[in-house]
């Protein structure tokens, strides 16, 4: 069976960090026998917008095409403009991009999958119409806590793209309820995962990693891990470790437009890392942080979960869920004050007792396992091709 991903984020040789949890589906989609091509279309301003704003003058650099862990990858150009989610939406023109990249390549999938039901899922859904190819869509958070109450276009564009896939799924049962109270579309819950094998017990002690990742080791660490931007929360949690007296050193991992802002903060800022390194900087924290506005169900908390790492989180997608009976340790988004505060229950309260460990590491033993999820997304792509027919 030949599948045909569509979406916005996938890593590259340049960004291997970027979008890192589809290409763990994509790796355990291909174990089973799977045919996986990927189009990740890349935005483009045209002269007179470039002339408006320097960020629009620097053209995206990643490779056209790859051969990613024996995927191939297709980064073909789109016309973008500005602000273009929020008014002048661009699925028309991305679902223009990958139909000539199909016909150049000579690309025919059996099924389409996007990722984010806008851009991708709009995208998706023209390509579907045009080529008489049936589409699976998934949601991951941002589309639908965020992009659909930009404007009444964004929201049509949303409910289109969710209305037109023969099959919708959603990283969590949050975003499955807010999708079903947006659309009136039904959905089913299916969490990507992660490749449990890689984070099983580890044989370096704390002090080793630190050792080599030229970490302190003579004190605690509050370890982030995401993109440097304000939506991340990054700011609040820059500010409530400034707050606090005894306060951990925190250590940001990952790059964005923060990130000179928090290194002249005094805070440890690594930059992007492969995402094999992901796992050390888990290992070597005391504490992971992540205070996002807005998530779907965030893959850095299962795996700090995985290697019983204490993690501060903010209640916000499907968050809740994951911690079930424990998600009283959840905080509220937006606030410094409630990360000191929480900074300050783990270290003196001692609230992360080892039977809440205990059940979090089994739930993601349970739910998130990227091979066995992977199995139950190859049965939707099976009944998806067979009612298609």
């Amino acid at each position: 069976m030949k599948i045909l991903w569509i979406t916005s984020v996938y890593p590259s040789s340049m960004k291997p960090g970027e979008g890192v949890f589809h290409e763990t589906q994509v790796q355990e989609l291909q174990k089973l026998g799977l045919d996986i091509i990927v189009i990740c279309p890349r935005p483009f301003h045209s002269a007179p917008v470039r002339m408006l704003k320097k960020t629009y003058r620097k053209k995206d650099a990643r490779p056209e095409y790859e051969i990613r862990k024996g995927i191939p990858v297709y980064r073909p150009f789109y016309r973008a403009v500005p602000g273009q989610l929020k008014w002048a939406q661009p699925h028309r023109r991305i679902a223009s991009a990958v139909l000539k990249t199909m016909k150049q390549r000579g690309l025919y999938p059996d099924l389409i999958h996007a990722h984010f039901a806008m851009p991708s899922g709009g995208a998706a859904a023209v390509v579907s119409e045009s080529a008489q190819i049936p589409y699976v869509l998934t949601l991951h958070g941002s589309d639908v806590n965020v992009y659909p109450h930009y404007s009444k276009g964004a929201f049509k564009a949303f409910k289109r793209a969710v209305g037109s896939a023969s099959v919708v799924l959603a990283v969590s049962h949050k975003l499955q309820e807010e999708a079903k109270k947006l659309s009136g579309f039904d959905s089913s819950v299916l969490p990507i995962g992660i490749q449990l094998s890689r984070f099983q017990e580890n044989e370096e002690t704390k002090e080793e990693i630190r050792k080599r990742l030229g970490l302190p080791l003579d004190q605690r660490l509050a370890v982030y891990v995401g993109r440097l931007v304000r939506e991340k929360g990054i700011f609040e949690l820059s500010e409530a470790i400034e707050s606090l007296q005894d306060s951990p050193k925190a250590v940001f991992v990952g790059d964005g437009p923060a990130k000179s802002t928090l290194t002249q903060k005094g805070h440890i800022v690594t930059g992007q890392v492969p995402n094999h390194q992901v796992r050390d900087y888990l290992l070597a924290a005391d504490l992971f942080v992540l205070p996002s506005y807005s998530e779907g169900m965030p893959t850095v908390v299962i795996e700090a979960l995985a290697l019983r790492v204490p993690v501060i989180c903010t209640d916000v997608g499907g968050v809740s869920s994951l911690f079930g009976k424990h998600q009283h340790l959840l905080i509220k988004p937006k606030s410094a004050q409630a990360l000191a505060e929480a900074i300050t229950r783990y270290e003196h309260e001692q609230i992360w007792k080892p039977e809440v460990a205990d059940d979090l590491y089994e739930t993601v033993q349970a739910q998130f396992d990227a091979g066995k999820n992977a199995k139950a997304l190859h049965h939707q792509y099976q009944t998806v091709t067979k009612t298609s027919v």
